[in-house]
């Protein structure tokens, strides 16, 4: 079993920016992939990113780059997502995913993940 916290969410005003963390803790030796997602009300659940935990390797959907930053700190077991620019339309519950499959072809599905973090709530005030 994985668990997984996260933290960081909140209001912050267009153009402010915002850190969310999420630490794993458990049988983190299964996990190939730690992803991002969010879910706006009504929305279906949207790919943010994802980092590969050995090797690093990090790929964003489209429309978060540039903005969105995902790093690690491997010693914490902890990946952040930095998000910078915020938008209103960011408004969302924002989670966190640890998943073992082997692919990132896999990494934009929701379904690839076994371990879901409780989210968080992003508010964007414009």
């Amino acid at each position: 079993q994985v668990q997984l916290v996260e933290s960081g969410g909140g209001l912050v005003q267009a153009g402010g920016s915002l850190r969310l963390s999420c630490a794993a803790s458990g049988s983190i030796f299964s996990i190939n992939y730690m992803g991002w997602f969010r879910q706006a009300p009504g929305k279906e659940r949207e790919f943010v990113g994802v980092l590969k935990r050995r090797g690093s390797f990090i790929y964003y959907a489209d429309s978060m780059k540039g903005r969105f930053t995902i790093s690690s700190d491997n010693a914490k077991n902890t990946v952040y997502l930095q998000m910078n620019s915020l938008r209103p339309e960011d408004t969302s519950v924002y989670y966190c995913a640890a998943g073992g499959f082997g692919s990132i072809a896999s990494a934009r599905l929701s379904s690839s993940y076994d371990y879901w973090g409780q989210g968080t709530q992003v508010t964007v005030s414009s």
